[in-house]
């Protein structure tokens, strides 16, 4: 019997199981098998009197696989075999002995691969605003609570996990739930959900390859194991994943979201017609939403890329301050680029607004650059080189998309009818606002954005020009954003509603504990606030702001001190860290007695009666905690004679002084930018940990959360992750030990040497920038300078063009000769312990694209003549006046 090489299934809609499924009553009737091949069945349930299935999106999957093995073959070849499966949906009824049944057994295998045929935003979320109706809801599957049993009202993260509530806390609900009367019996969970479907249909892909593609680096396999949501990209064009609703609708309002999924993001200016190594037009991001912040996210996000294989300590992952804005959206946020080896894969935000409305829960975005993390894995230097699945590179598949879409975007689109299709989408949008309806509403807006997108790329829009589109896209994204929270606040927050987490940590058993042990000799004093990673500037303005408000402070409660210090260092991998240190010498273990003079009533008032005399000065003694009036003396001040007292004021212990007010000396550091994660508190950044130590005592105390404690933190790619600290003066030295150098001069001064260095061996000298020097400082706290080449025929662009593009957006030193001509080396600076030639490798690919660029503009701009030019101003507005001709 003659088995062709390949063959194709393809399967009804599959939005009809996952409907019976999911959304529908528990009640069913018997199992209906769908003959996909004989002998091979796929059970699709589906209830009584089932209409026809009606949803406005659905999706099909299909499969088709290389040939199975020859009958002549007893065993199935290694690259054949399939993954554990996670639950059998298919039947096998043939003889092991026919040819047929070998591909039978072959494709049963796939087993729940062949379920994954289609996930849709829509369904999901109309579970979700039902979670208390249907047998499975991904509300259900994603945090393992029976939602008819449970309303979600407050939910508190644990920090290693992105899920509301723990299976077990769940199972002792149930078991406690089950036994009460009138209970009803507990329902059986199914296996399948969207979620599930999602990782079955990847797995297809898993079986044939054997390196990381397309279908392996989205991540979503591990973002569903810690409680997020595997949902779908939005199918109308956006210019990042922070555009679909599922980001831009869901991070409004009180209800908790954890979601991921694919997006394909469009962006006609970064059109390159497939030449640039980096930059496409249309690029994958992968995007994860977690609302609210679990407080563990940058920890998560650094296990997601230990779980694409990538080794950590190899890479130089740094978190590059990128303070985000969309002013279509209305929306802005604080948080980082993640570079590894200078590329960057990843955006990091804090959303702190959206649709101009301010948002409480705050939301963590993740977008991870799908392209750019492959190159990296595959060892590839062009986006074309990429290995899409076995056999096929992203080249061939969208080589010649990148051209035609290119030459669309910058040269064909018509103007005139962009103009016009912007009217029209915006004219609908608000129809719809109209009419109440937010979701589609939100969908013309999208259009409206992407129709701006091609008429900038296009180089019709000038800056009033687009001020003036900005305005009317971001009045459009407000009334979306304020209708769609009427609408949700109306259905009664239908997901729950999550409230933050009461810091109402008492620190008084602490402080009674630690000051049982009283130091009689003065000890060292040292503070450290982490946080995640802090803006190069915030590090110098924090350090010095510490330095002056705890100086005052201990004038003020009259400790006595010696030298203080103030240390400022960025800490990164896994995740990336800042703290600032503040270390005083020879710090009293008390206050200093004293004798001061109150001044009490006039004299005069007390000549009144014999009768009136005790009031007045009880009064006064108890006030100033003197009970014997004998202490009392008569002082003439201004021609008024007052009754004065001698008060001898008591020693606290240094400790107990610090503890109450250190945390309002921390909330007294302000940043040009301050952001909230978790709490109302302001601050640069999210503070993770404290330390406070006063020779080897604690001094405990709140703040934003956080208690203070001994313990301090490395770098995460070592082993001295965590840092033991015994004792205030051992800190530096403990932090020393670990790779950490914690004063800026002497992380200055290594930077200089080793460059220099560098520099020499190839006869050179560091072109040095002092605001840049200053800037690298503080990105690193164990600086290691790689030295880095690029082609020398990228020296026939200018000088001043190269050096930017190295300063401004690589944060690397250029290597000139004597004569001040550039050289085709420079010089970049990692965090060690790392792997120097991968590091370098991947410095030298970012630079390359990088001038890729800057040649591709550089070559457009020098084919025009410069009176080509003054078209362009035809779109620039310099005056406007009204209809008497007076300025407006």
């Amino acid at each position: 019997m003659r088995i062709s090489r390949s063959f194709f299934f393809l399967f009804p809609p599959f939005s009809s199981v996952l409907q019976n499924t999911s959304f529908c009553s528990t009640t069913h009737s018997k199992p209906k098998n769908l003959s996909l091949a004989p002998g091979l069945h796929l059970h699709l349930l589906i209830p009584p009197a089932t209409p026809p299935h009606h949803l406005y999106r659905h999706h099909r999957f299909s499969i088709a696989s290389p040939a199975p093995p020859s009958s002549a073959q007893t065993t199935t070849p290694s690259s054949f075999l399939p993954r554990q499966p996670r639950a059998a949906i298919i039947d096998r009824e043939a003889p092991a002995e026919s040819a047929v049944y070998q591909r039978i057994e072959f494709l049963s295998r796939l087993e729940q691969a062949t379920a994954g045929m289609a996930i849709l935003a829509l369904p999901m979320v109309i579970s979700f605003l039902k979670p208390q109706a249907c047998s499975l809801s991904l509300f259900r599957s994603v945090i393992g609570v029976n939602p008819s049993r449970f309303r979600v009202t407050r939910r508190h993260f644990r920090r290693t996990t992105v899920s509301a509530i723990s299976n077990s806390a769940f199972q002792q609900q149930h078991q406690h739930s089950s036994t009460e009367p009138n209970s009803e019996p507990p329902r059986k969970p199914l296996a399948l959900t969207f979620s599930k479907l999602f990782s079955g249909s990847r797995c297809i892909f898993h079986l044939f390859s054997s390196l990381v593609t397309f279908f392996s680096v989205s991540n979503s396999d591990y973002w569903a194991s810690v409680g997020c949501a595997v949902m779908q990209c939005s199918n109308t064009e956006v210019g990042a994943g922070t555009m679909n609703p599922l980001t831009f609708l869901r991070v409004l309002g009180p209800e908790p979201w954890n979601v991921a999924y694919v997006e394909p993001s469009v962006r006609p200016d970064d059109s390159r017609y497939g030449e640039n190594p980096n930059r496409l037009q249309r690029h994958t991001q992968f995007q994860v939403i977690l609302k609210p912040d679990p407080g563990n996210s940058q920890d998560l996000f650094i296990r997601s890329l230990s779980a694409l294989g990538i080794n950590i300590s190899d890479h130089d992952i740094r978190f590059v301050e990128d303070n985000w804005e969309s002013p279509v959206l209305g929306a802005w946020g604080l948080g980082w680029e993640i570079w590894m080896d200078g590329m960057e894969i990843t955006q990091f935000t804090y959303f702190q607004q959206a649709g101009s409305l301010q948002l409480s829960p705050v939301s963590v975005e993740i977008t991870y650059g799908l392209e750019r993390i492959l190159m990296l894995l595959q060892g590839v230097d062009h986006f074309k080189k990429i290995q899409y699945a076995d056999g096929i590179t992203y080249g061939e598949l969208f080589s010649e998309n990148e051209k035609e879409m290119s030459a669309y975007y910058l040269e064909h689109a018509s103007v005139h009818q962009l103009h016009n299709h912007f009217d029209l989408f915006e004219a609908e949008a608000r129809s719809l606002l109209a009419l109440g309806l937010a979701i589609p509403a939100y969908d013309q807006l999208l259009k409206t954005s992407h129709t701006f997108n091609i008429l900038d790329s296009r180089g019709f829009v000038g800056v009033t020009e687009r001020a003036r589109y900005f305005g009317r896209m971001r009045s459009l994204a407000r009334q979306c954003a304020q209708l769609w929270s009427t609408t949700r606040e109306s259905l009664g927050y239908p997901l729950g509603t999550v409230s933050e987490p009461a810091h109402s940590t008492s620190t008084q058993q602490f402080l009674e504990a630690e000051t049982k042990t009283v130091l009689d000799d003065t000890r060292s004093f040292v503070l450290e606030i982490g946080t995640e990673e802090l803006p190069p500037l915030d590090v110098i303005y924090g350090g010095e702001q510490l330095e002056g408000l705890l100086l005052q402070l201990l004038d003020k409660q009259r400790l006595g001190h010696g030298k203080i210090q103030a240390f400022g260092t960025p800490r990164r991998l896994v995740p990336t860290y800042a703290f600032y240190q503040i270390f005083v010498e020879n710090l009293s273990t008390k206050q200093s007695e004293r004798e001061i003079e109150v001044r009490g009533p006039p004299f005069q008032r007390l000549l009144m009666g014999r009768e009136n005399l005790r009031r007045p000065l009880r009064v006064f003694a108890v006030d100033t905690m003197c009970l014997w009036t004998h202490y009392l003396e008569r002082l003439m001040v201004r021609k008024t004679e007052y009754v004065h007292i001698h008060v001898k004021e008591a020693a606290r212990l240094t400790s107990e002084i610090l503890s109450e007010e250190l945390p309002g000396i921390i909330s007294k550091l302000s940043f040009p930018k301050s952001m909230r994660w978790n709490s109302q508190v302001m601050f640069s950044r999210p503070v993770r940990w404290i330390m406070a130590l006063h020779g080897d005592i604690l001094v405990p105390f709140t703040f934003a959360g956080v208690l203070s404690g001994k313990l301090s933190y490395g770098l995460r790619n070592t082993a001295s992750a965590i840092i033991q600290v015994l004792s205030a003066e051992s800190y530096a030295s403990a932090l020393m030990t670990a790779g950490i150098n914690i004063a800026i001069k002497g992380r200055k001064q290594s930077i200089l040497e080793q460059s220099n260095m560098l520099a020499k061996s190839v006869n050179g000298h560091i072109f040095v920038q002092e605001n840049l020097l200053s800037e690298v400082v503080n990105l690193v706290e164990a600086p290691v300078a790689v030295l880095g080449k690029f082609k020398e025929s990228f020296l026939e662009l200018p000088d001043d063009l190269l050096k930017m593009v190295m300063q401004k957006h690589q944060k690397y030193f250029a290597i000139i000769d004597d004569s001040g001509k550039l050289l085709p080396y420079f010089i970049a600076v990692a965090n060690g312990p790392i792997n120097e030639l991968v590091v370098r490798e991947g410095n030298e690919a970012v630079l390359r694209a990088r001038y890729e660029d800057a040649k591709f503009f550089y070559g457009m701009d020098t084919r025009r003549k410069f009176s080509e030019f003054q078209s362009q101003l035809k779109g620039i507005l310099f005056h406007e006046t009204s209809a008497d001709g007076s300025q407006l």
